[in-house]
């Protein structure tokens, strides 16, 4: 019992506020949500006689509803088929509103253009009801089926017909016979013969407010606690030997219910623990070690290098060169910092892993018919996808709407997953792209299902240069790829003419206003001169209102940084069975489940003298809308270019945080893979060599650094609680060898499942929970959601040694439906000024101030403890488009190196861990912020060798044997770790040599640049420009690497020019002083030529960049170069002519 108050303690700290905010609430009217029409002059008919008696004499309308309260005549109908009806209301309404600003659900009859049929998406093509005077849709089922209560088939809407049976006693308007049925519960599970089958759980008891009934579910499996042998919570046993039930989700049902009973119903055994037992635990993923003749040589090699490093240095310090000790000093200081950061780049890599996952594991705990979830329904928990984008001209919507196409086809549950669409730029272009995708959807994702189609992004599978027939066993297969190949060819048209299509008809719309205020202008001046009228040039939807978001021609509140907080539910949540199709049709469907996943268009509220914070701030926006409509307790983010390669990636994610030991992960991230790129990968735009051998190293300590995208969160770490038992997880200052021992808490695991504390909390100490407002906002409905997430992202309780754990079959309950409030309070969360005075971007959810959000959003997380894994899949997971042109892809650079720069100067500097991070995991954050700086000391080091040459000195007194040797063993075996590298990696010895020249490409132009950048907003406060990395759309069939060819200037290109010409002049001017000398030092002039060539071998693909295209560079070019190299060589050799020499060559003179 007293287990049980400290469970009830713990939910009532975090609900205390919001449940005394609930209670007010009820007393109160609820917030409304006005469900209204835009007339074509842009004001809103709202469907309330208090609402319209204003309007009644400006505005022309044709109909509304009156809403009557209920009373003893007038009862509502059933809860649950009211909720559906609303759901489609909600689904078919564009929600808008913000800061001071009355939230509305405008009305639409149609999204796009073209006609939509399937159910689920917004605008559906539909009948509408009969009643003179009423156009609303009349009720359907979850196929899109009009449900008509009468033989006769007259169509009649839910509104009408309750009015009919109400006041017309029950008579049909149609045929005036009366309805043999007038229950809608009834009428609704005729049309649906599998929802009426369904085995239902048992109805939670007591009624209370929607997210009450979701919190029940917790509170009913905390009835009692029983601790194991190890002193911790053991859910099994509780499960087995106590009597109660769950509520909702009950996992194993007493022995008197009816799961557990025998065939005939007449009370047979439950479940007992030797069920369970029956078969042995298996984990869901396993770790590969990497074999010990690879490892072991690997780290011995690292050792041998660091002490020949250590040496060499010494050396070097102790024999100066007198001849030049400028020369020497130059040298020396570089070769210091080459070090150091080699050290710092290697060190974390000592202890690299693989890993990998079992799908069928997952499978059989998740998916297959147990006593505790005897249908065999997904018990897998939600999850929520997150597509951003800002800007359709630089980030095609043909681009992001295939990225929605392969979301929407995941191998997932459909209805555990949402995909939320973040437009930071309120377009209407990309609004619509959505619209037609969902459209498409309906079929692209059954053709998908049914030949089991890899990869499902459409653009990628239809560009496949395999056999499409290949092991396709269906003999439709053919026919059903021709039909859809040829909608996806139309539906490219549509998207790819969108922009046209809208500009077009915001052209005609306007010229109808303009001609409609001429009018009125004359009729009420008929003798005065008529001037012309000026009319705002609005952007019009596809059913004739203003689109409320940025217009074409910006107008104030139609602005990119002006505009309201947009939400439409493109496709409205599925039902909770599968709904099969039909062999008529497009398709044949039969046994295919065409559900679709829910989707939702956001767009933030903006509005001038509020700082957006960029794509944080965007994230963090759906973040919250997110906890609102679906609450997954996992979240998934992908930039709008990177699309799903393989439909199974998300159960291979969701395989680690479902495992032991799982609670504790905060991200997995999967590697960045890449289309589009050059065969030769002139740029190492693959990057390979970190996202294979960086990533995959830091495996082994806390995790791999999150990169921005191909990321699975967890929601409750992104909320910025601490992770589970994480004073017991306390690393050492050498934690991989000498670990801590674990510290025994006095409080019980359920109090810590949810607690926010500094790095010296005391356990005993639970957060203050009473000021979860000032942290999370003042949203109640946000701050309900958090337990409920954490509570659904547990491990299953399988096994006496999971901790923290959840009962199998808690997760099979329904989605609860979309209603009006849940969507307005939606929109109440993007608002502009809803994280003012909150912790919303400092601590909780994408952390702001920095232009590499993502790597500062993953420090925090390992700082506070929690874990990362890397999953590298067989097949690749994810794949989007980089840029190939040098001039992108050094600006991309740029930003990548000036966020890191940012970083070294912030509070975020690995210097200023906790001592929960590891020390190793420190050193690779701090690797990350101090790299750029090595492009001061590779600069000088670049220019070193002209130097050399050009003073016919070297940075050394002589090429003596000791000098020699310590150079042969530093390269020997940086090549040998770069073999050893490459053997427990996978990458190729091309990539990793494209990684070393474009490092000190980038090096030398834009980590520079990201220094002077990064200290003049540190010094003078000087903002630093984000350039959005413009994402190819594909459009050039005659050239696929068109990009690469193209040559944009920019400053960046400055300094590589600089050091490649002085390096060639510098080898003309070296050979020259060497052969016209009366004594050649050609140990100088060696030492000086072959640096001089490592530079240059390294720029050599800058080199090709600038020279364009292949075979366009005119031959002149090489002559002249060739002629000017000579020319300034002899001129400097007869400038300064070598000592003792009075003529060039002996017997040559100039004439």
């Amino acid at each position: 019992m007293a287990s049980n108050n400290h469970f009830t303690s713990s939910r009532s700290n975090l609900s205390t506020n919001s449940d005394a905010a609930e209670a007010v609430r009820n007393q109160q009217q609820p917030p409304g949500v006005t469900f209204a029409r835009r007339t074509s002059s842009g004001r809103y008919v709202n469907y309330s006689r208090d609402d319209l008696e204003s309007e009644l004499g400006s505005v022309d309308f044709t109909n509304y509803t009156v809403h009557i309260p209920p009373t003893p005549d007038n009862q509502p109908m059933d809860p649950s088929i009211s909720q559906k009806v609303e759901e489609q209301y909600v689904s078919s309404s564009l929600f808008t509103g913000g800061f001071n600003s009355v939230t509305r659900a405008h009305l639409m009859d149609k999204v796009i253009d073209s006609e939509t049929s399937h159910p689920q998406m917004a605008g559906a093509k539909g009948s509408s009801c009969a009643i003179p005077g009423c156009d609303v849709k009349v009720m359907s089922d979850g196929r899109g089926q009009d449900l008509l209560p009468c033989e006769c088939d007259f169509k009649i809407c839910r509104d009408c017909f309750v009015d009919a049976v109400k006041a017309g006693g029950g008579m049909c308007p149609g045929c005036k016979e009366p309805y043999r049925n007038t229950d809608l519960t009834d009428l609704a599970e005729d049309n649906n013969v599998q929802q009426k089958q369904r085995p239902m759980l048992p109805p939670p008891s007591g009624g209370g407010s929607k997210m009450d009934r979701r919190l029940s579910l917790m509170k009913s499996t905390k009835s009692g606690l029983m601790r194991s042998q190890t002193g911790d919570f053991d859910h099994n046993r509780w499960l087995f030997e106590t009597s109660g039930t769950y509520g909702y989700g009950n996992a194993f049902w007493t022995k008197d219910g009816n799961f557990g009973s025998d065939k005939d119903g007449n009370g047979g055994q439950g479940m007992g623990p030797q069920d369970l037992m029956s078969r042995p635990w298996r984990p869901l993923t396993r770790k590969l070690q990497i074999p010990a003749a690879v490892i072991s040589p690997y780290r011995l090699l690292i050792f041998i290098r660091i002490v020949v490093l250590a040496l060499f240095l010494m050396w070097r310090i102790k024999h100066k060169n007198q001849d030049a000790i400028w020369l020497w000093g130059m040298s020396v200081v570089c070769e210091l910092w080459f070090a150091f950061s080699w050290l710092l780049d290697q060190l974390p890599k000592l202890c690299p892993i693989n890993r990998a996952t079992d799908l069928n594991v997952l499978k059989e705990k998740f998916e297959t018919p147990t006593p505790s979830n005897p249908t065999g329904k997904s018990d897998l928990p939600g999850l929520d996808m997150f597509v951003s984008t800002a800007d359709p001209e630089k980030e095609p919507p043909l681009v992001t709407s295939n990225t929605i196409l392969s979301i929407l086809a995941a191998d997932y549950p459909v209805e555990k997953l949402a995909c939320y669409v973040s437009d930071d730029g309120g377009a209407l272009l990309t609004f619509e792209a959505m619209a037609e995708a969902a459209s498409f959807a309906n079929i692209w994702v059954p053709f998908c299902r049914k030949h089991d189609i890899e990869p499902r992004n459409p653009d990628s599978y239809f560009s496949l240069k395999r056999d499409p027939y290949k092991n396709k066993v269906k003999s439709d297969f053919v026919k059903d790829r021709r039909k859809v190949k040829r909608e996806y060819d139309e539906y490219k048209v549509r998207i790819n003419g969108l922009p046209d299509s809208i500009r077009r008809r915001s052209d005609a719309y306007h010229a109808r206003e303009e001609i409609k205020a001429m009018k009125q202008q004359r009729q009420n001046k008929e003798d005065e001169i008529v001037e012309p009228v000026k009319i705002p040039k609005a952007t019009w939807m596809a059913d004739g209102t203003h689109w409320p978001g940025t217009w074409l021609n910006s107008a104030p509140d139609h602005s990119r940084s002006d505009h309201a907080g947009i939400i439409q539910v493109m496709l409205k949540p599925p039902s909770d069975e599968p709904l099969h199709g039909v062999s008529e049709g497009f398709l044949d469907l039969t046994d295919v489940d065409i559900r679709l996943p829910l989707l939702v268009y956001v767009s933030r509220e903006k509005r001038p003298g509020y700082d957006h914070n960029k794509k944080a701030g965007a994230m963090n926006a759906l973040v919250r809308a997110s906890a609102i409509m679906s609450n997954g307790p996992f979240i998934l983010n992908l930039d709008c270019d990177h699309y799903i390669y393989n439909s199974q990636a998300l159960r291979e994610g969701m395989c680690f945080m479902m495992d032991r030991g799982g609670d504790r992960l905060c991200y997995v991230q999967f590697p960045q893979r890449f289309e589009g790129i050059d065969p030769s990968d002139r740029y190492a735009n693959h990057n390979t060599v970190f996202f294979d051998v960086n990533m995959r190293a830091l495996d082994g300590l806390m995790g791999p650094v999150y990169v921005g995208t191909g990321c699975l969160f967890r929601r409750i770490a992104l909320y910025g609680f601490d992770p589970p038992r994480s004073k017991e997880h306390h690393p050492g200052c050498c934690s991989c060898c000498f670990p801590r021992k674990k510290k025994k808490s006095r409080v019980p695991e359920e109090n810590r499942s949810l607690r926010m504390g500094g790095d010296d909390s005391d356990d005993d100490q639970e957060m203050n929970l009473s000021l979860v407002p000032k942290k999370f906002g003042n949203s109640t409905f946000l701050i309900d959601s958090i337990p409920v997430a954490e509570f659904q992202g547990r491990p299953l309780a399988d096994h006496p040694a999971v901790q923290n754990g959840r009962p199998p079959g808690a997760l099979t309950i329904p989605r609860e439906l979309l209603d009006a409030s849940t969507v307005a309070e939606a929109i109440a969360v993007i608002s502009c000024w809803y994280e003012d005075k909150t912790e919303w971007g400092s601590r909780i959810g994408w952390i702001y101030g920095s232009v590499t959000e993502d790597v500062v959003t993953g420090y925090r997380m390992h700082n506070r403890g929690w874990k990362s894994v890397y999953c590298v899949t067989k097949r690749d997971a994810f794949r989007g488009t980089a840029p190939i042109n040098l001039t992108d892809r050094l600006h991309q650079v740029l930003r990548w190196a000036t966020g890191s720069v940012e970083i070294f100067f912030s509070r975020n500097n690995a210097f200023l861990a906790s001592p929960r991070m590891k020390i190793l995991q420190r050193i690779a954050y701090l690797n990350v912020g101090i790299y750029p700086f090595t492009s001061i000391f590779l600069i000088v080091y670049c220019f070193l060798p002209a130097l050399s040459l050009f003073s016919g000195q070297f940075i050394v007194q002589t090429l003596n044997v000791t000098f020699l040797i310590y150079l042969l063993i530093i390269s020997i075996t940086l090549c040998l770790l770069a073999l050893l590298e490459i053997k427990w990696s996978g990458i190729s010895l091309e990539e990793w040599w494209r990684n070393e020249q474009f490092w000190l490409i980038g090096g030398t132009s834009a980590h520079l640049a990201a220094v002077i950048q990064g200290l003049l907003k540190v010094v003078a406060g000087i903002e630093i420009s984000f350039t959005l990395t413009s994402k190819s759309g594909g459009e050039d069939v005659d050239d696929e690497f068109a990009d690469l060819y193209i040559v944009k200037w920019t400053s960046l290109m400055l300094p590589p020019i600089t050091i490649m010409m002085v390096n060639l002049i510098a080898i003309a001017v070296g050979f020259s002083r060497t052969i016209y000398s009366t004594i050649p030092q050609w140990s100088k002039l060696i030492g000086g030529v072959f640096f001089s060539f490592w530079v240059l071998a390294h720029l050599y693909p800058f080199a090709k960049g600038l020279m364009g295209r292949r075979g366009r560079t005119p031959t002149i070019v090489y002559v002249w170069s060739g002629l000017i190299a000579i020319t300034i060589s002899l001129l400097w050799v007869a400038v300064n002519p070598p000592a003792g020499s009075t003529q060039i060559g002996g017997s040559f003179t100039f004439p």
